[in-house]
């Protein structure tokens, strides 16, 4: 073969191998495009996917906050339920409070004139009753009457002072006692032992257990005693004093429709 037919060999074949070479350039173009819109894709999913968990994310903190109010709500509800319900008993406390405030004003009024009816019913007994322990009586009756007229005694201690009061007359009728004291007769003064059987009679004898008498609520008087009782006297006022033994002794008391 001539040297021209090698050389247009050689360069038919440079011209192939070019060709080629374009035609495999021109291919790999459209490969590389590919590839980058997958990577593309790949990073936006990528992208994406971090949006939806960032979503969802915050999705579930929102529910589970939402749940915590709804706790916290039906928790206030409750606390809210019970403090009306305190209040409404309370309330009803008030008022029932209110009523009976006002019931006192009431038995207030209808009280303060009994206590002066009870008090004056108690100086009139004390004046109508044995003349025994008369002055301490009567203080008692007019303490009564000035703590009635002052401010600064309660309602109810003034009450319950009066009450006091009757409670002690009560008592003066259970008891047997002795005192000493002046024994007024005819103007003159007379030392003597008053012996009282409770509001049954009052006796009265001298010191030198000569004389004795016995008062007369319906003569508002002395009556001397017959000497035969004097022994017996001498001995209740000896059993009275808790210097004799007890022992039975007669003595005479006022009849029935005339005892104060």
């Amino acid at each position: 073969m001539s040297k021209v037919s090698n050389r247009t060999k050689i360069a038919t074949a440079l011209v192939g191998a070019l060709a080629l070479a374009s035609s495999n350039l021109v291919v790999a173009n459209p490969l590389a495009d590919v590839q980058k819109a997958d990577s593309k894709i790949h990073a936006e999913s990528a992208a994406s996917q971090q949006k939806v968990d960032k979503y969802f994310d915050q999705a579930q903190d929102m529910l589970f906050e939402y749940g915590s109010v709804a706790d916290e709500r039906e928790s206030l509800k409750s606390y809210n339920d019970y403090v009306a319900g305190l209040v409404a008993d309370q309330q009803n406390s008030m008022d029932a409070i209110q009523t009976d405030i006002n019931g006192v004003d009431r038995l207030r009024q209808g009280v303060v004139p009994l206590m002066f009816k009870m008090v004056e019913a108690l100086e009139q007994f004390v004046q109508l009753d044995l003349p025994f322990n008369t002055e301490v009586r009567k203080e008692r009756v007019e303490n009564l009457k000035n703590i009635l007229n002052t401010a600064e005694v309660t309602l109810a201690e003034k009450y319950r002072l009066i009450l006091d009061a009757y409670s002690i007359e009560r008592e003066y009728g259970n008891f047997v006692a002795v005192h000493t004291g002046k024994l007024n007769l005819d103007g003159k003064e007379v030392l003597v032992d008053f012996f009282n059987l409770g509001r049954v009679a009052l006796y009265a004898q001298s010191l030198d257990q000569k004389t004795a008498w016995m008062y007369d609520a319906e003569a508002k008087t002395w009556n001397k005693l017959e000497d035969s009782y004097l022994r017996d006297i001498t001995k209740g006022i000896r059993i009275a004093r808790k210097q004799g033994a007890l022992d039975l002794f007669a003595l005479p008391i006022p009849a029935a429709e005339t005892a104060q």
